[in-house]
Formats: structure tokens, sequence, C-alpha cells
């Protein structure tokens, strides 16, 4: 496979010298590992801080920036950051307002992040933590114990993010975190396998013709293997999926996430499909976002996630945010 890299042992760093050349207003120590907002801490705000493995670009780096995330973590490519990373970031950005760990659900992140709350803790930092388990497609799988934490986080991030902004106490900051959380699904589908540096060849083998029904954002199985389906056919088996486990009684923001492969042309697309099975569902939707946020490399497919939002909801997500991947109202 051609990849645009040196060699795999440096493609994180290297990735991680180049974010911080196109983007001063971030502090990134790319030896630690970690990146924090260049104007952290913020007195009086909640600090948020989030991480996982890379390759998932723009999550979790892309997202760090006033109204978002204080700072992000980034382990090795699909691989957990270690836990004094996230020491490191949370005393970075802790104001005395305390830390909101925002952990996707994958045993490793969950291990890690735990341990790094005992250690902040101990050095005086208030830390609360959110798990995000959106995903509907399995439960247990390669990576997990229960639900897999997948496009929510972008959601998670986002709201959180805005109401720390607010001034909002930790104790508030976690509970909308966990609200959105609580409101979220999601359903991922893959065109092809994903290749990592490391190997240089694809994950697992996904025949041509043949798509992938629930695959996570690591190449993790799903729920089946079907021939190729139309645009309209997977929005049609992805929707139903996440709304056969939730019945939205309020509007919905709507997400349809790249896996990192697909064309905004396909994405849109898609989306137009997404929407079509919502009305026909009786589903109101609010504000949509399309594009490639929570990927998994080289991996072609897409995802969709909804989150029900009341009017506070609603007003969080349409608060400004200037970070690299995302940003309004600034």
């Amino acid at each position: 496979m051609k990849m645009l890299i040196n060699v795999p042992e440096t493609v994180v760093a290297d990735a991680l010298r180049g974010m911080a050349a196109a983007h001063p207003d971030l502090a990134v120590d790319v030896e630690n590992r970690v990146i924090v907002r260049r104007d952290a801490p913020v007195a009086g705000q909640v600090a948020l801080v989030s991480g996982g493995g890379s390759g998932h670009e723009p999550l979790h780096g892309g997202f760090v920036g006033p109204g978002m995330l204080s700072a992000a973590c980034p382990g090795e490519v699909f691989t957990s950051p270690v836990p004094d990373q996230m020491v490191r970031a949370a005393a970075a950005v802790d104001s005395g307002a305390g830390v909101l760990f925002v952990v996707k659900n994958y045993t490793g992140d969950v291990l890690n992040f735990d341990m790094a709350a005992e250690l902040a803790e101990d050095e005086g930092v208030q830390v609360a933590k959110v798990l995000v388990n959106d995903d509907v497609a399995v439960t247990d799988s390669l990576f997990t114990a229960g639900r897999r934490g997948t496009g929510a986080t972008l959601f998670v991030e986002k709201l959180a993010g805005a109401a720390a902004a607010e001034g909002r106490p930790l104790e508030q900051v976690e509970s909308i975190a966990r609200r959105v959380n609580e409101n979220s699904r999601s359903f991922g589908v893959a065109l092809s396998a994903v290749t990592t540096p490391a190997k240089g060849s694809p994950t697992f083998d996904l025949p041509a013709g043949e798509l992938e029904l629930g695959i996570g954002i690591h190449g993790e199985p799903g729920r089946e293997r079907r021939p190729m389906m139309t645009s309209g056919e997977i929005a049609d088996f992805a929707v139903n999926a996440i709304l056969e486990d939730m019945s939205p009684h309020n509007p919905v923001l709507v997400l349809v996430n790249g896996m990192g492969a697909t064309p905004l042309l396909e994405l849109y697309g898609f989306n137009a499909e997404v929407q079509r099975v919502l009305a026909e569902r009786g589903v109101a939707v609010v504000r949509t976002l399309v594009g490639n946020y929570v990927t998994s490399l080289d991996m072609a497919g897409a995802s969709v996630t909804l989150c029900q939002v009341d009017e506070d909801m609603l007003r969080l997500w349409d608060a400004p945010v200037r970070t690299p991947a995302l940003r309004w109202g600034m």
C-alpha cells in the first residue's frame, strides 16, 4: 500500500509536528504526546480532556480549542494513550474548576483514563469522567466490553465544551455530557478494510462486492456482511438499526460521518438518503453535520449518529466553537 509517510515508527510524531506548524493557537508537545489550547488554563472554566489512539483524525486533537476540548492525548495508531499523558494534560489545563475526562468505551482507554483520574486527584485535580458508548451495532467486541464509543464523542465534546465555556460547574458539565451520550446512537458501515502504517496491508478481509454492516472504527466486525447495497438501502438499514434502539421524542442532531476514504460527494448523497428515512419515520431534524470527523485511517464507509436534543442542548450545539476541525460563531 502507498502511504504519505516516512516510516511507520514516526507517523504519529510527524503528524503532531505538522499539526503544530498548521495551528499556532495550539500548544503541541510532540515528545509527551499532548495537545493543549494555548490559552489554557482558562480561569473559572471546567477543562475537558479526551484522547485515544491515532488514526481517527480529526478526533481528538482536531477538536481542541475554545468551545470544545481543552486538551487531547493521542496514542499510537489504534492504541490507547498512557496515563502519564492524561495526567500531564489535566495539570496543564486545570484552572481549579475541575477537569472532565471524555472516554470512548474501549478497554485500554477506560483502564488508562481511570488510572489517570486517580493520579490526577492525588495531585489535587478534581476529575469527573464520562463514558461514551453510543454504537448500537454490537454489544462487546474485540476492543470493548459493552457498546463501542463512536460518533457521539463529537456531540459530547461539543455540548459539554460549550457548557464549560459558559462557566457552568463541573457537576453540570458532567451532567450535560452524560445526557448527550444517553440520547445518542450510532451505526457504521464499511465498504473497504482499513490499512495501518505498521501492517501496510488491509487488517481484515472484505471481498470486492461486499460491505460490512455495523463495523467499528478499528475495523472490528459488525453485525453481518452483505453484497454491496445502494446508498438508499444502506441508509434504511443504518437508520432503522438506530431507531430500533431509540424512539426520539425530541428533534435530533444528525452526524453523517465519513470513515476516512469516502468522498464528500458520496457522503452528501448518503445524507440525502438518511434524511429521507428520518422523514419517513417522523423524526424531526434540527441540525446536520456532514464530513470526516471520527475516521478509521483509509477505510471507505460512513456512520450515522443521532442525538435527540432539548432547547438547552441545541443552544449548546449552536454556541461558538473554534477548533481546527469544527468552528462557527467566532
